[in-house]
């Protein structure tokens, strides 16, 4: 088949860097011209480093925003006007309704999106309606969509969002599975000496690690009261937290930032374009959120053999085997997560045994390279159907 030009579009390049570098890179080796759209912010430098491959910065909101969203509107729009775009994916809520309107109008021929978790599932009223009405139309205007996990695809059916039809999920599930050599090569070039110095960590304590946007429905706050309550039972460990912060004015969640900004048992680095070099001296991952797609850092730290604790929400409980390669715990719920993070960190067998399980699975099941090539055979698949209904072969 001959090059395509590909648009990948997310709201913010964070999610382009963590996500789906490899799959963007994947996409230039197997000879596509690819398009990257996200709002400017930390991370574009990278990207626009890497090769093969064409950023447009173009500011798409987070949150409702009319005057700033009718700007990005029309500004993807021209965009696929002019770049020759034949398939548009998109992933995140916003940069997904923005899109699937923009490509319908400029008639771009294959468009596609990624639910990667449901806001709404937080919200009430109003707002609730809007954003579930928002997903409707990204169905209704697109050639086809994903969900990341097979319970997302589950839940948005009985929501009555999609159909068995409308939506699919690529093989077992993830964005784009786990690079393995990555992470494996992570383990060897940062679990050295180096890095607990470079922390100010004395090697050999049990370290948890949580990786991605600091906000409320992360469960941050959770995490920093379940935290708190290791060191009050006389847990010896440290809590890594690596991802932007995206407090948004929450009051209570930047109180709880504040409160332990300066403690000696927490590193609150921020936002690093290189997340393995702090899971490769994890003993543990936490990630309990509020609502998730398919939670891709859990599989990335299983394949470094580190078993994670989530919350039992849809989405995670894909990624994470209760009892198996980890601990699932109701949402907000910081005492259940404290409970189950100290099983963990007094159970060393325990927790060996649940990282080599996490690991076996990532590798067998989720490795990257399996991923991508089935998205990739996904594109070909529909650019090929509308040749074919067109009547050009």
């Amino acid at each position: 088949m001959d090059a395509l030009r590909i648009s990948r579009v997310a709201t913010v390049p964070f999610f382009f860097l963590h996500h789906l570098g490899e799959q963007i890179r994947f996409l230039v080796r197997a000879g596509h011209k690819v398009d990257l759209i996200c709002s400017s912010g930390p991370g574009c430098t990278e990207l626009a480093r890497m090769a093969g491959v064409r950023l447009y910065n173009i500011k798409i909101p987070r949150k409702i925003a009319l005057l700033a969203d009718i700007v990005a509107l029309f500004r993807l729009y021209r965009l696929f006007c002019r770049s020759g775009c034949q398939i548009m994916h998109s992933t995140t809520p916003k940069a997904g309704l923005l899109c699937a309107i923009a490509a319908r109008a400029a008639g771009v021929p294959v468009r596609l999106h990624t639910f990667t978790g449901q806001p709404w599932m937080e919200m009430r009223g109003i707002l609730c309606w809007v954003a579930r009405g928002c997903d409707r139309l990204i169905i209704a205007l697109n050639t086809q969509c994903y969900a990341d996990s097979r319970s997302q695809k589950d839940f948005l059916i009985a929501e009555g969002i999609g159909n068995d039809k409308s939506l699919r999920v690529l093989g077992p599930g993830s964005l784009a599975g786990a690079d393995v050599h990555r992470w494996e090569r992570a383990l060897k070039e940062y679990r050295q000496d180096e890095t607990w110095r470079a922390l100010g960590l004395p090697k050999g304590s049990p370290v948890i690690v949580f990786v991605g946007r600091i906000t409320r429905d992360k469960g941050v706050v959770e995490l920093i009261e379940a935290f708190i309550g290791l060191l009050a039972a006389g847990v010896d460990c440290f809590l890594i937290v690596v991802g932007p912060f995206e407090t948004g004015g929450d009051v209570m969640l930047e109180r709880k930032l504040a409160d332990i900004r300066t403690h000696s048992r927490v590193r609150l680095v921020g936002y690093d374009s290189v997340p393995e070099k702090f899971l490769a001296i994890a003993d543990l991952l936490c990630l309990p959120s509020y609502r998730e797609g398919f939670g891709n850092v859990v599989i990335e730290a299983a394949v470094m053999g580190i078993p994670a604790v989530g919350t039992a929400i849809v989405g995670l409980s894909d990624s994470i085997v209760t009892g198996v390669t980890g601990l699932l715990v109701p949402p907000k719920n910081s005492q259940a997560l404290r409970d189950a993070l100290l099983l963990l960190l007094r159970d060393t067998d325990l927790r060996k045994r649940m990282g080599q399980a996490a690991r076996n699975r990532a590798i067998q099941q989720f490795d990257a390279a399996r991923i991508n090539e089935l998205l990739l055979r996904e594109y070909e698949r529909h650019y090929k159907l509308l040749i074919q209904k067109n009547g050009f072969a």
